[in-house]
């Protein structure tokens, strides 16, 4: 019992650490978009300067949102323990692993807690063993 306890502190933390750096990457997708917006005014008379400037600002601005909209989904479904949410979370940290050094920390702690029997028990509502 001592162990399911640990786990669920695991994977609380988990969510909690998917979830803060999710929202510094909403914030780092805003600031992306706001700089390279800005950058805009200086090249208005360069067609091809704009369409490349305003093609980096739409790709990565989406793709660091729509990654971190990801995490913060998956953070908040850990909390429920629902299997889908493990398994986003340990997608998401996979990805997150060749973010050194920070991500690679973060996802490797994240995917060793959420491959553990106790913890697959417990998402899928199963009584773990006592040793």
């Amino acid at each position: 019992m001592e162990k399911v306890r640990d786990m669920k502190k695991h994977v609380t933390f988990v969510g909690v650490l998917h979830i803060v750096f999710a929202v510094l990457g909403l914030v780092g997708a805003l600031v992306i978009f706001l700089a390279i917006n800005f950058a805009l005014s200086f090249v208005e008379g360069d067609e091809v300067a704009v369409a490349v400037l305003n093609t980096v600002m739409v790709s990565l601005s989406t793709i660091l949102a729509l990654v971190s909209a990801l995490s913060i989904i998956g953070g908040i479904g850990l909390f429920s323990y629902r299997e889908w949410a493990r398994i986003l979370i340990i997608i998401m940290s996979a990805i997150n692993c060749l973010n050194v050094p920070i991500g690679t920390a973060k996802g490797v702690y994240s995917i060793w807690a959420l491959l553990q029997d106790d913890t697959i028990k417990l998402f899928k509502g199963e009584e773990p063993a006592t040793a």
